[in-house]
């Protein structure tokens, strides 16, 4: 078998083959030191990984001798689990408060679409081989989806919830603090009001061909409009919302803050709640009896320090109020609802904070109550299964896609680890290898 020198010949493979011609049906044998193949159960010891046309073909104990021909990949001083799925990112954006809006107004559908291409590498890179990309107002990301899925780019696999949904006035809406007589030239298709208006909303994002519904049931934090922080919708209009999407075969992902807002999506059939940040003992009741998933994104606060500390004036008043009590509690929903139970997916909204570093989500997560098991369970099989892709991805068994992350130490006993990935392999492919 052949031997892969990771620094050398893996650069060089990357840097010289374009990512179509990159040979996914040549058969690999992986030497795993330690595997984390099904997350929520105990690593395993030494073992080998065969994978052939991209998907894994057999997870054996031991340093198994391949077929003749293959090539070896040796990670045997590594810990190796699977590729890890961030469920709320924001692939187009990078900027906050002042410069998103300025960004908004002065950036080209062109320009969005390779600001995404690079967040979406940066992700792949930090060993996110899996992300579901949660609104995007010029469809750079539906088109980078398609792109990525052929192997045109290198990114990670991405589910998109094209435009997010919410009422005029609502977290969704861009015309926000934007001068009315910009107003008509802002496209607005995501925008709904009434029972009639929500249903033929939902049935426009399905119509430009997206994965998953976001909608907002709440004001957001960076809404630039002082109405707070509860609830947007009426019954009738969440139940519209839920039920269309559902109707199409869409799970809905529901952007909620306010305890009111969680309560009627969970009641009306949502599947996830995307922040939760005041969740209360009722919401973990319904969370339980619904078997929605909560996605905390804690990782906001980090976005939100760091561009005060570059500059206290990043967001206007109204909005920086709402940041800085988004500061104070992020971290105490979930608190309440991991030991109660609630069904915990992996999610950061990067964009907010920085791509390329969700896995700073983990020691938020642990640090506010998660073991490091439990978050990485979150970050594969939990996310996988919210997604609709556990069949392909989220753990390391026969069938799977080869998608899977090399680390130097054991993240179990320090979360942390993963912050500096070493090996990513996408679909039988090698992009990271140090």
């Amino acid at each position: 078998m052949k031997k892969v020198i990771f620094v050398s010949l893996g650069a060089v493979l990357l840097a010289s083959t374009p990512l179509a011609a990159q040979s996914a049906d040549m058969v690999t044998v992986i030497h795993v030191g330690k595997l984390l193949d099904k997350p929520g159960n105990p690593p395993r010891g030494p073992s080998t990984v065969i994978i052939r046309n991209g998907k894994i073909a057999e997870v054996l104990a031991g340093h198994q001798q391949g077929p003749a021909g293959a090539t070896l990949i040796d990670l045997k001083d590594k810990f190796v689990l699977p590729g890890l799925i961030d469920s709320h990112v924001h692939l187009d954006s990078d900027a906050g408060g002042n410069a998103a809006l300025i960004e908004a107004v002065t950036d080209s559908p062109a320009r969005a679409a390779y600001r995404a291409a690079g967040n979406a590498k940066k992700t792949l890179m930090a060993g996110f081989t899996t992300v579901r990309n949660m609104g995007d107002g010029t469809g750079a990301t539906l088109a980078l989806r398609d792109a990525v899925a052929a192997g045109e780019l290198p990114g990670p696999r991405i589910i998109d919830a094209g435009r997010s949904i919410s009422t005029t006035s609502g977290h969704m809406d861009a015309t926000l603090s934007v001068s009315e007589d910009l107003h008509d030239s802002i496209g607005q298709e995501n925008l709904c009001d009434g029972v009639e208006s929500c249903r033929q909303a939902i049935r426009k994002q399905v119509r430009r061909g997206v994965d998953v519904i976001k909608i907002a049931t709440t004001g957001g934090v960076n809404s630039r409009i002082g109405a707070g922080l509860g609830r947007q919708l009426f019954d009738d209009e969440v139940k519209a919302l839920i039920d269309t999407a559902h109707l199409y075969g869409k799970k809905v992902a529901v952007h909620a803050h306010g305890d009111d807002g969680v309560n009627i999506a969970l009641a009306a059939g949502a599947d996830s709640i995307e922040h939760g940040t005041m969740l209360t003992d009722e919401s973990i009741k319904l969370f339980k009896a619904a078997g929605a998933y909560y996605v905390p994104t804690l990782s906001t606060v980090n976005g939100y320090l760091e561009r005060l500390a570059a500059n206290p004036n990043a967001y206007p008043p109204d909005v920086l109020a709402k940041v800085q009590w988004r500061i104070g509690v992020t971290g105490k929903s979930l608190a309440k609802a991991y030991p109660a139970g609630v069904k915990i997916a992996f999610g950061t909204d990067a964009g907010v904070s920085k791509h390329g570093r969700n896995a700073d989500e983990f020691e938020l997560m642990v640090k506010h109550g998660m073991p490091a098991s439990a978050a990485i369970q979150a970050a594969t099989m939990n996310a996988a299964t919210l997604l609709g892709v556990e069949k392909e991805v989220g753990s390391l068994e026969p069938g799977k896609a080869a998608d899977f992350i090399a680390v130097a130490g054991d993240p179990i006993a320090d979360i942390t680890i993963l912050k500096s990935v070493r090996f990513v392999m996408k679909d039988g492919r090698v992009f990271k290898a140090e």
